[in-house]
């Protein structure tokens, strides 16, 4: 559903008399009232707080940069690494103290990877990533020799992706930052979120951020500006158009849309968590606020209906025949038979399942406090899903219930021992001047071994389209995609003219949200709004410029491919053969290669 523009929101707000209100959803915003009226409410979800920003009559301590970018997850990280390897200023925030987003603060291990993620599947930016946290273990940690010796050690060793403990990303993403803020071209500002946007016409002219523990506030003045946020924190406050939830299939035409336009069908967040297998002991924990009610309306299981006759039920630590693996083994963290470390003398798991997804309400929400009373629902949601695994579960071995199944607080990085934000799986998303749909990305509709093609493509990436319940309670999505490119079109808001998306928030639609949305296709995105606001700065330009001037889209494009980002799939070559930078950009400066390439993913 689209929200207010601009203009109408501004007018809204002016009417609005001493009840004025703007549109929020990460920080939702609510002005006092009378004429004492200057304060407006931010959410602060890390502490899962109100806190007021008083005084706007003075706006702050004044930062100034090329670029700043508000939203410090894997987007936002790596638009910052790529815009300082440019050459320009960055400031970047985050609301929460750990930077990396689905990666670390929002608990998300177990990297939702592609099956060629090792070899060309990613930007070189993505795979130096996953060397790092590889690298923080055979540094820090212990390992048996045939573990610190295997080159896809995987600390975790779970159902297939890489999964590692949130602190490892924390400090790679610390160290790997760490040289651009020595040399002064990078700020960082953790725990600071945005309260309000200005606007110069078509433009943003700067971002106002509140310390959420200091109380003190920032002004950040930049030439372009990046959306980074979880949930489309900018876009709530004005700097672009935007849609939240499902759009009606009579406006994408895509089989799956809505019938109907339906702001409340978002998909559901979760707030994961991690717990220790500890044989022998008892960790249960008191029962939360309405645990029956969770237990028996979620409900808690370990059976799962993938749809088309599909049902598979899961053992708890045992695989059963047929089955890819356990429960525990899913997104299981740390394979301690991996180790010869007491420090980890006991597995350890992350806990994301259908039983702890939220979907009973949004948080892409107006009102502060009814967004508090739905992450505190889904908090409870999740404590009730813990204490159902230590008390009711059927075991492998007969009986109910592990109590030795022991919460980790210190893993997740919080006293309550859930993570410091949810996984949010969907965001507000902008009108972009290109949206993505259905048919250009499933495997159904795509006749090729790859998904339609894009001439403006920044990006790759390849996962399912994976759409987890809302509110609605529609059938679950999980369709097959083909390897897809992320075209810059939708990365670029139709009006505004030097705001970029950097994650989430990008052009797809509610349907195509479920196959962009995964960690290296975030990170990809990241990556191409860094490095274009990087040229933009650097030549005067508007992203509208850059997509539709060929010679700046292809200056653009070859510097990412330089900079080991594909923009092209191709399974056989990757950032590091000599022949990457050539094939990568040949079927765009020499269109007639596109036609050869139909037959199979290999490289010209």
């Amino acid at each position: 559903m689209s929200r207010l523009t601009r203009r109408r929101l501004i007018e809204r707000t002016l009417h609005a008399g001493a009840a004025c209100w703007l549109a929020g959803g990460a920080h939702p915003l609510r002005a006092g009232t009378g004429a004492a009226a200057r304060s407006l409410e931010v959410v602060d979800i890390q502490q899962l707080r109100v806190v007021r920003v008083d005084g706007p009559a003075d706006p702050g301590e004044e930062i100034r940069a090329d670029v700043v970018i508000v939203g410090g997850g894997l987007g936002g990280v790596a638009a910052a690494i790529a815009a300082c390897e440019a050459g320009r200023s960055v400031c970047l925030s985050e609301e929460t103290d750990w930077l990396g987003g689905q990666a670390t603060s929002q608990g998300v291990t177990a990297l939702d990877d592609n099956g060629r993620i090792e070899t060309t599947g990613a930007t070189r930016g993505y795979m130096a990533l996953r060397s790092a946290i590889r690298d923080h273990y055979r540094r820090h940690a212990k390992l048996r020799p045939e573990a610190a010796a295997n080159p896809r050690f995987s600390p975790g060793r779970n159902w297939g992706s890489m999964s590692f403990e949130p602190k490892a990303a924390v400090q790679v993403f610390d160290e790997t930052l760490a040289p651009h803020r020595a040399a002064g071209r990078l700020q960082v500002h953790r725990r600071c979120k945005a309260f309000a946007v200005g606007m110069e016409k078509d433009r943003v002219s700067h971002v106002d951020l509140v310390d959420l523990d200091r109380g003190r506030r920032y002004r950040a003045r930049g030439t372009m500006f990046i959306d980074a946020t979880e949930l489309g924190d900018l876009l709530a406050l004005g700097a672009a158009e935007f849609v939240i939830g499902a759009e009606p299939r009579a406006e994408t035409g895509e089989p799956n849309a809505a019938d109907a336009a339906d702001a409340e069908d978002v998909q559901s967040f979760t707030y994961s968590f991690f717990i220790e297998h500890c044989p022998g002991e008892r960790h249960v924990i008191d029962e939360p606020p309405n645990y029956a009610r969770s237990r028996d309306e979620q409900p808690f299981t370990l059976t799962l209906d993938y749809g088309k006759g599909r049902v598979l039920t899961y053992g708890v630590l045992e695989a059963r025949p047929g089955l890819p693996g356990a429960f525990w083994t899913y997104r299981r963290t740390i394979d301690s038979s991996q180790f010869d470390d007491p420090a980890y003398p006991h597995d350890i798991a992350l806990i994301n399942w259908s039983g702890n997804d939220y979907r009973d309400g949004s948080i892409l929400v107006d009102d502060p406090r009814e967004q508090i009373v739905q992450l505190q629902a889904a908090r409870n949601l999740s404590f009730a899903f813990l204490r159902w695994l230590q008390t009711e579960v059927a075991r492998d071995d007969g009986g109910r219930g592990y109590p030795e199944f022991k919460l980790r607080p210190d893993v997740a990085g919080t006293d309550h021992g859930l993570v410091k934000f949810p996984y949010i799986r969907e965001s507000r998303r902008i009108r972009a001047v290109k949206t993505i749909l259905e048919p250009e990305v499933t495997a159904k509709d795509s006749p090729g071994p790859r998904a339609v093609h894009y001439d403006d493509s920044v990006g790759i990436g390849h996962y399912a389209l994976d759409l987890h319940e809302s509110k609605r309670r529609r059938p679950l999505l999980f369709d097959p995609s083909k390897p897809f490119q992320i075209p810059l079109g939708a990365l670029i808001p139709r009006q505004t003219i030097n705001l970029l998306a950097g994650c989430k928030n990008i052009g797809t639609t509610h349907i195509t949200n479920g196959c962009y949305r995964l960690h290296p296709v975030e990170w990809a995105i990241g990556e191409a709004a860094g490095l274009t606001a990087a040229l933009c700065v650097e030549r005067g330009l508007t992203p509208h410029d850059v997509r539709h001037q060929i010679a700046h889209l292809r200056e653009l494009q070859r510097r990412l491919v330089r900079r080991g980002a594909p923009i092209m799939w191709y399974d056989d070559v990757g950032p590091a053969d000599s022949r990457f930078e050539t094939v990568q950009v040949l079927p765009f400066e020499q269109p007639d290669v596109l036609a050869r390439l139909s037959a199979n993913l290999h490289a010209p």
